[in-house]
């Protein structure tokens, strides 16, 4: 874990392309400080030449100076805080873009594990957090700083017995707070954590609302939520406690400071040995050092909180994204289709493999239908082709070339992902459509449309084509956003398909539509299909039968019928009765089938 000091120059790297704006902030900074160090000494000449002498024109001229200085500071101020918030929030836009930039090239094994709700605190409160802090917080963590060495420099000149008497509480204060920092921030990581689990768990739930509600949850959801945050509360209680405990003694040595310059000051004055105007002074600048010194517990914890959040945002920066290409690999230009796996093994870091001797090939325009238990590996052989990861053990090749050993997006533009419970954004139909083809015109939405069999019903919306649909396509039915799916995929026009063709959630009509739209998908494509369907195990060319992360069986599904193993078992127990209800709705309403042989298909 990097120590405080490295976690703070990374942020104040953030600073250097603004070098013009930190300049001149941290210039006003500077010139207001000066400013207000020279008031003590204008209230000093004031006492000594007009109250003491009986000059009225001195008391008018002071008073006339101080408001002169007043304007002058009033305009450092404005630059202070007008570059200050500038670059708070300009600091945020860089973070929080560098942030989201690494998400979206951080693997699929982090995002299988990632909780979202934790990646959205860390992009929003935790970002916030540190650019408070490197913003106006540090600004005026300066300006505190540089009061307090001026104020000590104009009372060592005024008198240096009475400025060590008025100091010596002031070294214990300055300790107090540095101590306090190191207590508090390893508290307020604890706290910002506890913030992303909170933001977890109301995720989960909001997303899964349907089924809270749905069995009736939400006592239980609440009752969740409640044990979360309660705990947040008791994290942050904590830290008002050590603040609580804290503040009065900042007060406290503040006050001893004050009376240490009027028990041995005010003698020295009686006596003549100072004036009163230099006592006043020298008061003036210890209660001058009043709310900034209390200010700067303050400005520690601000530290503590952006030190803690930075951590947690510098987690995700850090972390090793999707592999870099290497420096000699390839664009592929075009691809016929041809996909080899030789003796291909994966397993997660630290865990045990998954699949292991995955050996086959796909000729260009074959589907290759993958069936077997939960669990067995289906899923992991078809993620291995687009590199969602990468085999530990021997290589996957496209067209001769290993797929490590090519450019990635080059790679991934060839291939198209239709997925059983396709995500949709909250944007309109032909933005959904045009995901991976952004160019594509309007004329080329609407074929794609057709072919996947979803024209008619884009038409029946409101606004068509430009009806905005909900968060994760929410407004629409299951057989509608899957065939707009594969209107996505059409129009992006793969070579290489990867499809889970489950059907089995929506109604006859709908299937057949969606199974229509497939036909047209997969034709002169090479298809790899997670196959849950009769239809398409008997279409594809290449049955691949896994189980424990290996293939145990291979064939058409004639050759596998005719063996007694996994897939024969499979058959009974769960295709059988679809050849069999096929068989039935044939007599009922004799039809053509489907005309799926002899295509490639792909289904995502």
């Amino acid at each position: 874990m990097p120590n405080s000091f490295d976690i703070y120059r990374r942020l104040f790297g953030f600073l250097r392309p603004y070098r013009k704006e930190v300049l001149i902030a941290y210039v006003s900074v500077l010139f207001a400080a000066g400013l207000n160090l020279i008031i003590p000494q204008i209230l000093k000449n004031a006492i000594d030449e007009g109250l003491t002498s009986g000059e009225a024109t001195a008391l008018f001229g002071a008073g006339g100076l101080i408001l002169a200085i007043a304007v002058v500071r009033g305009g450092a101020a404005f630059s202070q805080r007008y570059y200050g918030e500038w670059i708070t929030h300009r600091i945020a836009y860089d973070l929080r873009n560098r942030f989201y930039a690494i998400l979206q090239r951080l693997p699929f094994a982090f995002h299988d594990q990632a909780q979202t709700g934790d990646l959205m605190s860390r992009a929003t409160g935790d970002i916030t957090e540190s650019e408070r802090f490197i913003g106006i917080g540090l600004m005026d963590l300066t300006a505190t700083l540089l009061l307090l060495m001026g104020v000590i420099a104009a009372m060592l000149l005024e008198s240096v017995q009475l400025s060590l008497y008025a100091l010596g509480p002031m070294v214990i204060l300055v300790y107090a707070t540095v101590r306090f920092g190191g207590v508090v921030r390893p508290r307020f990581k604890l706290i910002q954590e506890q913030m992303g689990v909170l933001s977890s768990v109301m995720q989960e739930s909001m997303t899964g609302i349907g089924v809270v509600k749905a069995f009736a949850r939400e006592p239980h959801e609440l009752e969740k939520f409640d044990a979360q945050n309660e705990e947040w509360f008791s994290r942050r209680y904590a830290i008002i406690k050590i603040w609580a405990n804290n503040w009065p003694t900042f007060t406290l040595i503040l006050a001893a400071s004050i009376f240490l310059l009027l028990w041995f000051g005010g003698p020295y004055a009686l006596a003549g040995e100072i004036t009163v105007g230099s006592l006043f002074a020298l008061i003036s600048y210890v209660l001058m050092l009043n709310g900034p010194v209390q200010r700067l517990g303050f400005l520690v914890n601000m530290a503590a909180t952006a030190g803690a959040s930075a951590t947690r945002v510098f987690e995700i920066i850090d972390r090793p994204t999707e592999t870099e290409d290497s420096a000699d690999a390839r664009t592929l230009e075009k691809v016929e289709g041809h996909v080899v796996f030789e003796d291909v093994g994966f397993a997660y870091e630290g865990g045990a493999p998954v699949v292991q001797a995955i050996d086959f090939q796909a000729h260009p325009g074959q589907v290759i239908a993958l069936i077997g238990p939960t669990g067995s590996g289906k899923s992991t052989v078809t993620n291995l082709i687009p590199r969602f990861y990468n085999p530990t053990e021997g290589r996957v090749t496209v067209d001769g070339h290993d797929i490590r050993q090519v450019k990635l997006e080059s790679l991934r533009k060839h291939i198209g992902i239709v997925l059983q419970d396709p995500f949709l954004f909250g944007l309109t139909i032909s933005e959904n459509i045009a995901y991976g083809k952004p160019d594509a015109s309007p004329e080329a939405i609407v074929e794609a449309a057709k072919a996947a069999r979803a024209h008619d019903f884009i038409m029946h919306l409101p606004q068509g084509y430009e009806t905005r649909i909900g968060e994760r396509g929410v407004t629409l039915s299951g057989g509608q956003k899957q065939r707009l799916a594969i209107a996505r995929a059409l129009l992006y026009d793969p070579r290489i398909l990867i499809l889970d063709d489950s059907t089995s959630s929506v109604d006859t009509e709908t299937e057949h539509l969606i199974q229509q739209a497939l036909a047209v998908l997969m034709e002169g494509r090479t298809t790899f299909v997670i196959a849950q369907r009769l239809l398409t195990l008997k279409s594809a060319d290449l049955i691949l039968v896994l189980d424990g992360g290996r293939i145990v069986e291979r064939g058409s599904h004639d050759e596998l019928l005719k063996g007694d193993g996994l897939y024969r078992r499979i058959y009974d127990l769960q295709l059988k009765d679809q050849e069999e209800f096929a068989a039935l709705m044939e007599e009922a309403t004799p039809s053509q089938p489907l005309p799926l042989r002899g295509r490639s298909s792909a289904l995502v």
